[in-house]
């Protein structure tokens, strides 16, 4: 019995995979953490999606989320947003959930601060209707 409601404790605290959101009509989710920004060292390498990364466009890293999806990232703090487009993986550092391009970064004015708590809202997904 004790075992039944660890499990069913742990199903129903563990929160959706963002492609499963999106699979079940997510648009609007929104998920909060830390945004960080790509290193320059990265800049001209491919990314997931086979595009070559470019800090000067507005683009950013996701783990779960499909490639294409476009996403609102909005600093807490200040309440700057952009949208970028996800066209890779990560970011792989532990609690952060979104690598945001150089670009990006400046936009959101988190350039001096190097990470920055953020709301990552989906607005659209490659093939959705939104």
């Amino acid at each position: 019995m004790r075992t039944t409601l660890v499990a069913a404790t742990l199903l129903t605290c563990t929160p959706p995979l963002a492609s499963d959101v999106l699979a079940r009509g997510g648009s609007g989710h929104v998920q909060k953490g830390v945004a960080s920004y790509y290193h320059d060292s990265l800049h001209g390498r491919k990314t997931a999606s086979g595009k070559i990364y470019n800090k000067n466009r507005l683009s950013a890293a996701h783990k779960t989320l499909p490639l294409g999806t476009r996403v609102k990232v909005t600093d807490t703090k200040t309440g700057r947003s952009i949208v970028v487009n996800v066209n890779d993986r990560g970011p792989f550092i532990k609690g952060r959930i979104i690598d945001l391009s150089r670009q990006a970064a400046r936009k959101l004015g988190i350039v001096k601060r190097g990470i920055a708590k953020v709301e990552v809202m989906i607005l659209s997904a490659p093939g959705s209707k939104s």
